[in-house]
């Protein structure tokens, strides 16, 4: 089976920063993986690269067998990665509805002549793109918000909002930056288990990066730990959650005997 993605001694630098250094991981389709590390570690630089948001110095990035590292961010977003931010960019003074259609349109390019003569075809396509935005709406729990504002939602439903036009784009590897950030117990909850609908009903693979270790370890199935950069451990949760290094990267040296449950208890 080809993998889903393989990154391989990703390195990025800024001047005399080396904000990700030889990071390398491997997902096979529909597998549910999790970056995890401390403020400053790498993670949102790793996924900058990923998606050549920011191209990375060096190492490569294969997705279903095809070398994507050098590909523009719009050409790696076509070939199937689409992602969500830490901090929520959606377009506030647009309808949830109209911030789907803008991501179903990478899909379902039109031309400008027909858009203008508003011909039988353009009007078909604005007919599919809107029937498809509806029924992302409902997936994700936002059915009969479609024509509020973005910027009028709550701030759960601007999460769900932003993770229904990254599906919109049809994707196969969905990466989510800190998904339940900012949520209580029950909220984070319901993300885990939105995540792993999307995961079982879309055949999306899932990388996340996020900070509550209850999410992380309830929804993963190989986690990642980045530290200055560095991968200092992988693999499953409970090897992650036994490997004292972990710990220690989060909670320093003399904390590491207390194990991953005072991390869980703090966070």
């Amino acid at each position: 089976m080809t993998e889903l993605l393989r990154a391989a001694g990703v390195s990025k630098r800024f001047g005399g920063l080396l904000a990700v250094d030889r990071v390398s991981l491997a997902m096979a389709p529909g597998a549910i993986h999790a970056v995890i590390g401390p403020n400053g570690a790498g993670k949102t630089t790793l996924f900058n690269c990923l998606t050549s948001f920011t191209p990375p110095s060096a190492g490569e990035i294969w997705l279903q067998g095809a070398r994507i590292d050098g590909l523009r961010p719009d050409l790696v977003a076509a070939r199937g990665i689409a992602r969500t931010y830490q901090n929520i960019r959606l377009f506030p003074d647009l309808t949830a509805l109209e911030n789907i259609m803008v991501g179903l349109g990478v899909r379902r390019p039109e031309t400008l002549l027909g858009a203008l003569l508003a011909t039988p075809a353009h009007r078909a396509t604005v007919a599919a793109v809107e029937a498809r935005a509806r029924a992302l709406l409902l997936d994700l729990g936002l059915g009969g918000r479609g024509d509020r504002l973005a910027r009028h939602l709550s701030y759960g439903d601007q999460r769900r909002l932003e993770i229904a036009r990254a599906l919109s784009v049809q994707p196969v590897l969905l990466l989510l930056d800190e998904p339940a950030a900012g949520m209580n117990p029950v909220e984070s909850h319901a993300m885990m288990e939105l995540i792993a609908r999307i995961r079982d009903e879309h055949g999306v693979g899932i990388l996340l990066i996020e900070h509550q270790m209850r999410v992380v370890m309830g929804i993963s199935e190989q986690i990642h730990v980045l530290d200055h950069g560095v991968c200092i451990a992988a693999g499953t949760p409970a090897q992650i959650r036994a490997d004292p290094a972990v710990i220690a990267a989060y909670l320093g040296a003399r904390a590491a005997k207390h194990g991953m449950d005072a991390l869980e208890k703090r966070a």
